[in-house]
């Protein structure tokens, strides 16, 4: 079979995995039954209005709620409202919404059903600040984090200590009701505790974990969430709590699943693909340079693999900001993995966020080649300089080879996918 121009073949695979993510085809094999009494929706995340749509063509039987999104990732439902806010850095309309999600589930009864669809995204969109914090507060430790170079599973462990409703605390308040939480995985590893920061699944990390980490990544955190971490107004919910021993926890899209649909449109033109990781953390720059000695190995020597070949891989990176330029994780890891394969004909990838949004701009993620370095140059624009001031958006701008798709209403995070073969 005919191969697609480069592009035009990584596009494909993007857009197989982000098919892949659609919740809808998780939540269907895993309906629960109807109770006796209500039956009440709740939800956060980036892909959480798309799976409120799923559910509602799904299920067969009164149905209400409500869920939170991303401004922007609005999908039309008819029985569950669709509430927007901000992300990355939460705003009062967020705050709002957690006040809102908390008191639909008041009092609730063993004969109820509660239907939680969360995504990630949702650790922003669910800002509740504990006792004697304030939203300015969970805003200042978000922009903290954001910067710190933290993985997500670290970050989660912090912010579910400052929460109200993060950390299964959401779960709890509708009890004794059944809780049954759908995921939708932005996760490395896929627990579903990590999601989102929890709202309904809690886990084993505890405050003084959170603490740990302030320290080894050095956060410079306001002293009034330094002192409620250190005390015990802080400590969080355990799993064995007895609140959560009817619960249901199903994630329904991750990472592994598309990066396995990729890796099959890949085969069916012809090209054998290999997954390396679905869980790849780290250093945004580190990580690509990981991946283009990898690249640089194959088109050089047909080892560890033989040409042609779909390098994959998913997760989630970081990036510890040095400056304030415009960009996001993937733009940055492909700005760094052109540079580790300039000159080198016969290497495309592309790096995009399955949310459709890297970072804070507007694309999900941008195309790059043996080429692109000399591109950049030509337009007047150095790559190195460009790497260090964190200003990837700008780069790959200025030579048109940005990917911008929309929002995608679905999140499994990372998607890399770099296509190794003979020069075209």
């Amino acid at each position: 079979m005919q191969l697609l121009d480069p592009r035009r073949f990584l596009r494909a695979t993007f857009d197989a995995a982000v098919r892949a993510a659609d919740p809808i085809h998780g939540i269907r094999q895993h309906l629960p039954e109807k109770p006796k009494g209500r039956t009440i929706v709740i939800g956060a995340g980036k892909a959480s209005a798309q799976m409120a749509a799923a559910l509602e063509t799904l299920w067969d039987g009164p149905i209400e709620g409500l869920v939170v999104t991303r401004y922007g990732f609005s999908a039309p439902c008819k029985q569950i409202e669709i509430i927007e806010a901000s992300h990355p850095v939460p705003d009062e309309a967020g705050l709002a919404a957690s006040g809102r999600l908390l008191r639909a589930v008041e009092g609730m009864t063993k004969d109820d059903l509660v239907i939680a669809l969360i995504s990630g995204g949702g650790s922003a969109l669910l800002p509740s600040p504990a006792h004697g914090l304030t939203l300015a507060d969970e805003i200042a430790v978000n922009e903290v984090l954001l910067a710190s170079g933290a993985p997500i599973s670290a970050m989660n462990i912090i912010r579910k200590h400052i929460s109200t409703i993060k950390g299964g605390r959401l779960a709890a308040a509708a009890h004794p009701a059944k809780v049954v939480s759908f995921i939708v995985s932005d996760i490395p590893g896929d627990n579903p505790a990590l999601v989102a920061s929890g709202p309904t699944v809690p886990d084993a990390g505890t405050r003084q974990d959170a603490l740990a980490l302030i320290d080894a990544y050095r956060m410079n955190l306001p002293e009034t969430v330094l002192a409620h971490l250190e005390s015990s107004a802080a400590d969080g919910l355990g799993p064995d709590d007895s609140r959560f021993a009817r619960n249901e926890v199903h994630v329904v899209a991750s990472a592994a699943v598309s990066l396995e649909a990729a890796a099959k449109e890949a085969r069916r033109h012809g090209i054998e693909a290999r997954i390396l990781s679905d869980s790849v953390e780290g250093e945004s720059r580190d990580v690509a340079s990981m991946h283009a000695a990898i690249a640089r190995e194959i088109a050089t020597r047909d080892r560890p693999f033989t040409k042609p070949v779909l390098l994959l891989s998913g997760g989630e990176t970081t990036v510890t900001l040095r400056a304030k330029g415009k960009g996001g994780r993937n733009s940055e890891f492909l700005l760094s993995f052109a540079l580790g394969i300039n000159g080198i004909a016969g290497i495309h990838a592309l790096a995009a966020d399955t949310d459709g949004i890297d970072g804070s701009e507007d694309n999900a993620g941008a195309f790059a080649d043996g080429h692109t370095v000399e591109r950049l140059r030509k337009a007047g624009v150095d790559a190195k300089s460009m790497l260090m001031q964190n200003n990837a958006w700008t780069a790959f701008h200025a030579v048109n080879d940005l990917l911008v798709t929309g929002p995608t209403f679905t999140n499994v995070n990372d998607f890399r996918a770099i296509l190794v073969t003979r020069a075209w």
